[in-house]
């Protein structure tokens, strides 16, 4: 059996779906249907009681460029997006992160998509590691993780459960 349920459990005896184009030509017509209530709540096995999302923004110490750039991202992170919770700004690696970072945290859908579309722009030279929070902080740093930018090689070991 392999490791991953199937995505569409829960809709093993819907309606096939039309392969009927829309008028662009090229993408598919869907039929009506109610809105996904992932737009409202984190998916399991995201826990959103603490924070759904972690966002860490790597930068490279020893690039002055880049250092000023995090530094003044950091600021308008800060100024830009109160609600959401941001750290300091490390000048050193911390935890699994193997170079000098900031991290925010996102607590709703529409935090983690309105700021996941913000960064996606304005990042600049750094890159972002995305994860989910879960009950296996090694699993969301290894497989649920997504990257923005260069991905960096993270210590993961300490995050496994022995």
């Amino acid at each position: 059996m392999p490791p991953w349920k199937s995505p569409l459990e829960g809709y093993e005896n819907a309606e096939p779906l039309p392969t009927t184009l829309n008028p662009d030509g090229k993408s598919l017509c869907n039929p009506p249907a109610a809105k996904s209530i992932a737009y409202d709540e984190f998916p399991k096995p995201i826990i959103s009681s603490n924070n759904g999302f972690d966002f860490h923004v790597y930068y490279t110490l020893t690039s002055e460029s880049e250092t000023k750039y995090a530094r003044e991202l950091h600021e308008r992170v800060r100024r830009e997006f109160p609600e959401l919770r941001i750290y300091r700004f490390w000048d050193r690696a911390v935890g699994p992160h193997p170079t000098a970072m900031f991290e925010v945290n996102t607590f709703t859908p529409h935090q983690t998509g309105a700021f996941f579309s913000w960064l996606t722009v304005n990042r600049g030279p750094c890159s972002v590691l995305v994860h989910p929070n879960t009950d296996d902080a090694y699993r969301d740093h290894t497989e649920l993780m997504s990257w923005m930018g260069r991905p960096w090689p993270l210590n993961v070991e300490p995050l496994r459960k022995h």
